[in-house]
């Protein structure tokens, strides 16, 4: 029944945004749009590590959400083949992030995780229900057959860059993802995740590193050689000064000589109602 229901939210959003008036003359790869809906209600914590949503005010500006995923509806296959490789992964993630919010407010206040609109049995990242280059796509399809496609962008800092709408997730940015800036936003979005000691650490007591279940669930992804990253714990190298403060255990994460353990996960929603 949640799935159905999931399904029919979807779909009746789907339908407004596929509407011919939705197709753009020209795609602004600024996102100026998406830009002023994230500066408004986008909340920073723990001195910008993470944040907050406040979906009760994005609910509030409906209209202004739904113009967004228009405008991310707009391009056809084609004009996403003349992108560059830049526009084409910050159109991706920024889809991703912009169709993720919509989803959460079909079922938004009723809902403490995006995980409740999956029901007992289901999968609310399955459903085919965006309307994107011209097909129906599941937000599935967008991360794993798109983004995280084997010999495209190959890039394993996209996974502090879309997010799940859980508090677990790397952070929502508080401005959109454009090409010009794509590596500056991605390098950032890595260090501020890898200094929340919430969800990454070295573990004092077990000497050992204590990383978010990201790195277990992705870690292929960190093996593909992108700028030198070879594993997750040579990931966790370049942020040893973020991942602990004595010396002696900064050098021995640099050396990627720390047993590696993984944390629970925490899928409750990231709004600023549950903010922690």
């Amino acid at each position: 029944m949640r799935r159905r229901a999931l399904l029919q939210g979807a779909g009746a959003a789907a339908a407004v945004l596929a509407a011919p008036w939705a197709r753009a003359q020209g795609f602004d790869h600024a996102y100026a749009a998406w830009t002023a809906l994230l500066a408004r209600h986008v909340v920073l914590l723990r001195g910008g590590q993470a944040s907050q949503l406040r979906y009760a005010a994005v609910a509030a500006e409906r209209p202004a959400l739904h113009a967004v995923l228009a405008a991310l509806s707009a391009p056809g296959r084609a004009d996403y083949e003349r992108f560059t490789k830049d526009q084409q992964q910050a159109f991706l993630i920024n889809a991703y992030n912009a169709f993720t919010v919509e989803l959460v407010l079909t079922r938004y206040p009723d809902l403490t995780s995006i995980r409740d609109l999956g029901g007992l049995f289901g999968n609310p990242w399955k459903p085919k229900w965006v309307p994107l280059l011209g097909a129906k796509l599941s937000l599935d399809d967008i991360e794993h057959a798109m983004l995280r496609a084997r010999g495209v962008f190959d890039e394993p800092r996209v996974h502090f860059a879309v997010n799940c709408a859980s508090v677990g997730c790397p952070m929502l940015r508080e401005e959109a993802y454009v090409a010009e800036r794509l590596d500056a936003q991605l390098g950032q979005q890595a260090g501020r995740f890898m200094a929340d000691r919430t969800r990454n650490r070295y573990d004092l007591q077990r000497r050992r590193l204590a990383l978010s279940r990201i790195f277990d669930w992705y870690e292929e992804d960190f093996t593909l050689g992108h700028r030198g990253i070879t594993s997750v714990a040579a990931f966790a190298a370049r942020h040893a000064d973020r991942l602990a403060d004595a010396p002696a255990d900064r050098e021995r994460i640099r050396a990627a000589s720390v047993p590696v353990g993984f944390l629970d996960y925490d899928w409750s929603l990231n709004d600023v109602r549950t903010a922690t």
